[in-house]
């Protein structure tokens, strides 16, 4: 009985968590005087991508790197078909100009570059991601952090309006949140994968799915709760912002630390995540936002996707 009692106040934290974030980066972003996809982009996904990167350090620490490059492509696999999916479901997601110039090919190029990263095409064998690569990576974070804020700074006027806090309301909303999505969705996805076990369900698959999922819970929660309250700059920029910042910063510290050995199945997984993300480009550029029908391909593709790796780990 306990267990389900945590697993409900676990949700129960992400969704009041969540809000108290969109509202305290919303405000932050009046503040600034800058769009709101400018915060989703750097606070929120940063936030939200706490439970991956500390995943990914621990890993790295213990000299588990090749851990994290399988949380990442899970991760962003989740990010981009069912953050963006779900929340186009619940409102149609409209696509900021400057997301589509600027972020999206940010997005491929970052995945593209992972690819080659794991892929040594000279010889036709897998490969692994060097400490190298991941201090390029890193250097490729920190361009992409000024990029971003070059082009707040040059878009100041173009703030959003929304209800401004006091700053010290809005930074306790912002810290506060985070730690109650972060809290929240330890307890949910530690009970949730009690109780899955206790009905039967392998480790294994659990990991695949709950495990999996559980740690994007933050990213898809706070979208939702974004496109729910029509911000839509907070909902679509966590989303893409989380993608990057997990190939670029997680995989290069967790690199970094240890070099990452590649699982072959991930070289399958990378070309899907590639694939996925030209489809979210696309979607986007379809009358500048994501709509319902399109929201509803996406989510069947995660299931798909969902049902051939429990297909290709018992097969």
């Amino acid at each position: 009985m306990l267990t389900y009692v945590l697993l409900i106040a676990g949700f129960v934290l992400l969704i009041k968590g969540a809000d108290f974030f969109v509202d305290g980066a919303s405000s932050v972003a009046g503040i600034l005087k800058v769009p709101s996809v400018v915060i989703g982009l750097t606070i929120v996904s940063i936030g939200t991508s706490c439970p991956e990167a500390a995943v990914s350090i621990t890993s790295g620490l213990s000299g588990n790197a090749d851990i994290s490059l399988g949380n990442v492509i899970g991760s962003n696999l989740f990010n981009l078909l069912m953050v963006i999916g779900v929340c186009a479901l619940v409102k149609a997601v409209p696509t900021p100009k400057e997301m589509l110039r600027r972020d999206m090919w940010w997005n491929i190029a970052v995945t593209a570059a992972l690819l080659v990263m794991i892929f040594n095409f000279g010889s036709g064998k897998n490969g692994y991601i060097s400490r190298i690569e991941g201090i390029l990576l890193l250097i490729g974070i920190i361009a992409y952090i000024v990029t971003v804020v070059r082009s707040a700074l040059k878009n100041r006027e173009a703030a959003d309006d929304v209800k401004i806090l006091p700053v010290w309301l809005s930074i306790i909303y912002i810290i506060g949140g985070v730690a109650a999505i972060i809290f929240g969705g330890d307890l949910v996805v530690d009970n949730a994968s009690k109780i899955a076990e206790q009905l039967g369900m392998s480790k294994t698959l659990v990991g695949l799915t709950i495990v999996a999922i559980g740690t994007s819970l933050p990213e898809l929660v706070t979208s939702v709760v974004a496109a729910r309250k029509g911000n839509a700059g907070i909902a679509m920029g966590n989303a893409i912002g989380s993608s990057i910042f997990n190939i670029l910063f997680i995989l290069g510290i967790a690199s970094t630390l240890s070099p990452i050995k590649v699982d072959p199945d991930l070289l399958v997984d990378t070309i899907v995540l590639l694939g996925v993300t030209v489809l979210t480009l696309i979607f986007s550029k379809t009358k500048n936002e994501v709509n319902r029908w399109e929201g509803t391909v996406m989510v069947l593709c995660y299931c798909g996707y969902t049902a051939y790796i429990i297909y290709r780990c018992y097969a």
